[in-house]
């Protein structure tokens, strides 16, 4: 009993002696320092924003359900509910009655404007059709599409209202690792919630994201801001209730928050709300070349000792504005108009902020000297035109869906039939009415909407050609082949 009293006294005094009562050239390891004091006052920006997210509601025709789920990189899980894969309408059908409709997912969205337009992204609204969007005050409009883009994953909506709390954007760049943000949206449908967090990292890449050769998102802002499903396409702000990134994926096995989640940063979403709304589609600028990340390995590999970061040039690609650059194989790439970029994601976001037809400066090394040069940044296509949205109706023509004893007749399995000919890139590819469609690109289709599907996979795509493969049959029983071309539009 006195031996544990002895020792209870021993660690009373221990604790009661101060960390102030050491000195550095006493202990000999205590090290004391003086800090401000940060703040953490989450309030006044709460306030603010959560006027500023509404709630996204999306609807599909019954016939359309599906319990599969929707991962779009295989290995992240968005907040978005189970869907069924489908491409985006532009357009919300003229008439579809309300008990037709079944909800399939739910979203958040920032509202950019007092008129009424909303950024939120791709995956909430792709396959929807039809858009509710709830305010904070509880007032609900039906929103239209004004365009997407899949390979950033965003999307511009509008509603028909005036008056609206419309957010303050931020700068993304300015945001610094360990920074407080707030991370706004409806996760579970509790709307206007808030949750806190830190900035985790910056131009994170989830590598996944440039799937197929497309150009994505490549620099993410990282947060351990809890999200969950609903907080899609919501707000992350900094402590003055400035956007700085919209909250788009998680890394997560089991679809909820699992630590941390990824933010689109404010630098790449001006730009494609600006394109979407002023063009219709993303006007996208390339530098016309492939490369890598220079590491020690590749440094002494090729003789690199000027600089021990930058993206080494592999290959230069025909009418490129790296080709007009000057720019060759082996150079290092180091920085785009004066920002570093030493890594894909840092290349990728600079890049993001340019439209074909501006010009910038680029710095590299070649053989260990620098130099910088200035261009003309062009396009996919290797000029500086404006990209224009993609119209269906452009094909010039209807797609009439096949009876069973027209497909008996004809020996076929699938098809639709080519009505209502007019002026169009159909009719200029030199297919003729009645024409029997029985693929495109490979892919059976057997309704207008299998083909309009194909065409905007086609059309999203970022390669230079833009094709329509058709393979089909006339009522005579001859067979047909023709190359639509879609860049001609």
């Amino acid at each position: 009993m006195k031996i544990l009293l002895t020792l209870a006294l021993t660690v009373a005094s221990a604790m009661a002696i101060k960390a102030t009562d050491f000195t550095p050239a006493e202990s000999g390891f205590i090290r004391t320092a003086n800090t401000q004091s940060f703040e953490t006052d989450f309030t006044i920006a709460a306030e603010k924003t959560v006027n500023e997210v509404v709630c996204i509601k999306s609807y599909t025709a019954r016939r359309q359900q599906s319990m599969g789920g929707y991962d779009p990189f295989g290995m992240f899980d968005f907040f978005f509910g189970p869907q069924e894969r489908q491409q985006p309408r532009q357009q919300q059908p003229k008439s579809r009655k309300d008990e037709d409709m079944v909800q399939s997912g739910l979203g958040s969205g920032v509202i950019l404007s007092a008129d009424g337009y909303i950024v939120t992204n791709n995956h909430v609204v792709d396959g929807a059709d039809r858009l509710e969007v709830l305010l904070n005050d509880n007032s609900t409009y039906d929103a239209r599409i004004i365009g997407t883009d899949e390979a950033t994953d965003l999307a511009l909506l509008k509603i028909d209202a005036k008056g609206l709390s419309a957010i303050t954007f931020g700068d993304s760049d300015a945001v610094k690792v360990g920074e407080w943000v707030l991370a706004v949206g409806n996760p579970f449908g509790f709307n206007s919630t808030v949750t806190a967090g830190i900035v985790s990292a910056k131009a994170r890449s989830l590598g996944a994201n440039s799937r197929n050769g497309r150009m994505g998102i490549e620099s993410f802002i990282q947060t351990d801001a809890a999200l969950n499903p609903g907080n899609s396409g919501g707000a992350l702000v900094n402590l003055k209730g400035e956007l700085i990134g919209i909250n788009s994926a998680i890394y997560s096995n089991t679809g909820s928050y699992s630590g941390f989640s990824f933010a689109i940063p404010t630098t790449i979403v001006k730009k494609v709300m600006s394109d979407l709304r002023q063009y219709g589609t993303v006007q996208r600028a390339v530098l016309g070349c492939t490369v890598r990340e220079l590491d020690a390995k590749l440094a002494k590999e090729k003789n690199i000792t000027a600089t021990k970061k930058g993206l080494l040039v592999s290959e230069v690609s025909a009418r490129s504005t790296a080709k007009e650059l000057g720019i060759e194989e082996n150079d290092v790439i180091v920085e785009i108009d004066g920002t570093s970029v030493g890594t894909f994601p840092e290349l990728a976001e600079q890049m993001s902020r340019f439209r074909p037809g501006d010009r910038i400066s680029v710095t590299f090394y070649r053989d260990n000297k620098k130099m910088t040069k200035t261009a003309t940044l062009r396009n996919t296509q290797g000029n500086t035109e404006i990209t224009k949205k993609g119209d269906f109706t452009e094909l010039g023509c209807a797609f009439m869906k096949l009876s069973s004893e027209t497909k008996e007749h004809l020996g076929i399995s699938s098809g639709v039939q080519v009505s209502g000919l007019k002026s169009g890139l159909m009719k200029d590819a030199g297919i003729k009415e009645g024409f029997v469609i029985m693929e495109i690109n490979g892919q059976r289709v057997n309704s207008s909407d299998d083909v309009e599907a194909v065409y905007n996979s086609i059309m999203r795509e970022d390669d230079s050609d833009k094709v329509m493969f058709v393979t089909g049959i006339y009522p005579t029983g001859k067979k047909g082949y023709y190359a639509v071309n879609l860049s001609a539009q």
